[in-house]
């Protein structure tokens, strides 16, 4: 019994494709600032009235630490999640399952920081757009509404197979 205990604990490793989203967003606002950090004043606009003008201005070094930081933490912050998850069920994984797939529920775990981490790379896109070509993009709500809405979609979805997974074992 040990050993099937073992050999089912030993398939729940780390993977990268659990925390896939996140870093390809982060790199992705890197590569933005890498980019616009040419295009910006020395006082960046980052705060706007209801009509799209500006209504407070920070430092380029201060705003571009303030989309990007944020970014990072989420990174670490996926990687921790799902690396401690990991670990914890090495240690304590029952050997008998119910049918239910863990990695597959890590990859949404972890993946899921990327809806918030959408919703920052929109802002810092509209902030840098605003300063280097005087144009907004959507609205925050906007794009705000439609993030969320993906992710209940996504998470419904995962509910559905996981009760799915669940009931098919059970019989």
């Amino acid at each position: 019994m040990r050993t099937r205990q073992t050999a089912v604990s030993s398939n729940m490793g780390f993977y990268w494709g659990y925390i896939l989203l996140p870093l390809l967003i982060f790199f992705f606002s890197v590569i933005a600032v890498v980019y616009f950090y040419r295009l910006l004043p020395v006082e960046v606009a980052y705060r706007f009235l209801s009509d799209g003008s500006p209504d407070r201005w920070l430092p380029r070094s201060t705003v571009i630490l303030w989309v990007v930081l944020p970014q990072l933490i989420m990174v670490i912050l996926a990687v921790l999640i799902t690396w401690g998850i990991t670990r914890l069920a090495v240690r304590f994984r029952a050997p008998d399952s119910n049918g239910t797939a863990p990695q597959g529920m890590l990859k949404i775990m972890g993946n899921m920081v990327a809806l918030p981490q959408t919703i920052l790379l929109f802002a810092m896109l509209d902030i840098f757009s605003y300063n280097a070509y005087q144009v907004h993009l959507l609205p925050l709500w906007v794009n705000a509404v439609v993030v969320m809405g993906l992710g209940g979609i996504i998470l419904g979805i995962s509910f559905i197979r996981a009760i799915r997974q669940t009931w098919i074992a059970s019989q």
